[in-house]
């Protein structure tokens, strides 16, 4: 692949850096701020109101995952992933309905975690308190792991050293930690508002640079609609986007993406349900037009500037029979997420100049903003977890509110350095576990899901007993992990044939919500008649 850094010299270093060092001043002046309660360090006093919640909400929402995974995805297989685009108004809609009903009951109560909540309502102290700390743990720690990851692929696109990769997911890993140790979540909501808005004109110049590379809008659709077949219908180039896979994925990934536990937390720290509810509005408008405007442009404009066949017409394969980048792009076929940061450097300072390598240099910002901004508020949601579910509870409950919130610092870093050797460790594993960044986030949010059920249940239908609530999301983690990639590294082909049409039906998630929901049901039905 060529130095595609030469075109912007060392103006990405130089904005990076400032904005790095901006992120630490924002920690210090939230840890002058702050007082050394479990509350106010994990909801910074419930007083947020309509412009920071949205911002946080957004960059929480779309991380790494929308400026360079999702580029990445339809760069791979076309048009039809752009449809994705859909979960946005959904996850507005999910913040409007459940995200009220989630901060008018944590205010009345004092909840802090989801944890507090569901537990209180089905009287479960013990087994659900752990059991929702554990799902949202196996959503935060590949949901932190693949923005670590983004910063490593940012870092050698931009540096092209040896290392560079490793060194870019330090260095990330890192300043995202300590301004979470240092001022817990007043930090990480003023820092969102900052990265929220890198985040939203990122993705808007993404797209922008994309259609303006290739002379305008007219231009840009007709040689849009020159590409090969595959690309321009479904199930896509790789045949993975059926529609039921498709409408099943967007569904609950929006859904998922909202009850996951750094969200709920953002619901409780809402001044009030007004606040939440405009903020969804927001979120919705702001999110799905620079989604359709915005990055789907760059997968789109990808696939005619650095095409997927030959010249020939066949598409370009790894030894597995996997369709892999442009040579220009990638070598490998986990390398699809690096076409936003391709195009950007290759083509906006040949198009604009000077002018043009500061605005391709903004949005590099944008995409280590919008991998930062989702982790620190995961790293600090599990923070919550373990230390006010777990610590609190079961391990030290005389402990005093200042060792409380020493502790949760400690979480975080000891998380972020988990995190980050995974990062790393899988980069040299030959199975390559993680792989690209859509399907390692779509895996989280599946775990994140099986919370839904519950959910729905106790605001609305209030009918579940505490053993159908344990059972079901137990039933429902089961189902997720054996659909996952993971399970085919421990249990090789064990039932591969079944579990792979079952996949290639709908998403993993919608299969654990189906078993999850189904043994809530009966489980809750037959403990009410015994």
């Amino acid at each position: 692949m060529p130095d595609t850094v030469d075109g912007l010299g060392y103006i990405p270093h130089v904005i990076l850096g400032f904005y790095l060092v901006m992120l630490l001043v924002f920690g210090l002046r939230g840890y002058r701020q702050s007082q050394d309660t479990e509350e106010d360090y994990y909801l910074a006093g419930r007083g947020q109101g309509w412009v920071v919640s949205s911002l946080t909400i957004m960059a929480t929402f779309f991380s790494s995952f929308a400026l360079l995974g999702a580029p990445g995805m339809v760069y791979r297989d076309g048009v039809v992933f752009a449809l994705f685009s859909l979960n946005v108004p959904v996850a507005g809609v999910a913040v409007y309905i459940l995200g009220s009903r989630i901060r008018r009951i944590g205010q009345e109560r004092g909840f802090l975690t989801p944890a507090d909540m569901i537990s209180d309502h089905y009287g479960s102290p013990v087994a659900l308190r752990l059991l929702v700390a554990l799902i949202g743990v196996l959503y935060a720690v590949p949901y932190v792991v693949i923005q670590i990851q983004a910063g490593g692929i940012l870092s050698q696109m931009m540096f092209q050293s040896e290392h560079a990769f490793e060194i870019g997911a330090v260095v990330l890993s890192l300043i995202t930690m300590l301004y979470i140790m240092i001022g817990g979540m007043r930090s990480v909501a003023w820092t969102d508002v900052v990265q929220g808005v890198l985040l939203v004109g990122g993705m808007l110049l993404a797209g922008f640079c994309a259609v303006a590379v290739m002379g305008g809008p007219i231009p840009f659709f007709e040689a849009v609609a020159k590409l090969p077949p595959k690309s321009l219908t479904a199930p896509g180039t790789t045949g993975l986007w059926r529609p039921e896979i498709l409408f099943t994925a967007s569904l609950f990934a929006s859904i998922g993406s909202m009850i996951q536990p750094a969200q709920w937390m953002r619901f409780y720290a809402a001044r009030s349900d007004a606040v939440l509810r405009r903020s969804a509005l927001i979120f919705a408008v702001v999110l799905t037009g620079c989604f359709f405007f915005g990055v789907m442009l760059v997968g789109l404009g990808g696939q005619v500037l650095y095409p997927l066949v030959n010249d020939a017409g066949a598409y370009l394969l790894d030894a597995s029979g996997r369709v892999l980048p442009h040579p220009m792009v990638g070598e490998t076929a986990r390398d699809f997420d690096r076409v936003l940061v391709v195009v950007l450097q290759n083509h906006l300072p040949e198009l604009l100049g000077s002018f043009g390598a500061v605005l391709a240099a903004l949005v590099l910002v944008a995409i280590m903003a919008a991998a930062m901004s989702t982790a620190d508020s995961n790293l600090h949601a599990m923070s919550a977890l373990l230390t006010h579910d777990v610590y609190d509870q079961y391990i030290r409950p005389q402990a005093s509110q200042r060792e409380r919130t020493w502790v949760g610092r400690g979480v975080i870093a000891f998380a972020t350095v988990v995190a980050l050797a995974l990062v790393i460790l899988s980069r040299y594993s030959p199975a390559n576990p993680l792989g690209m960044i859509v399907i390692l986030g779509l895996l989280a949010i599946a775990f994140a899901t099986q919370l839904l059920p519950i959910t729905i249940d106790m605001l609305f239908i209030k009918k579940g007993t505490r053993w159908g609530a344990i059972c079901g999301a137990i039933t429902g983690l089961i189902v997720v992990f054996t659909l996952s990639p993971f399970w085919s590294i421990i249990a090789g082909d064990t039932f591969g044939g079944i579990l792979g049409e079952m996949k290639r039906m709908f998403d993993i998630g919608a299969w654990g919500v189906l078993g999850n929901t189904l043994v809530f049901a009966l489980v809750s039905v037959f403990g009410r008649r015994t």
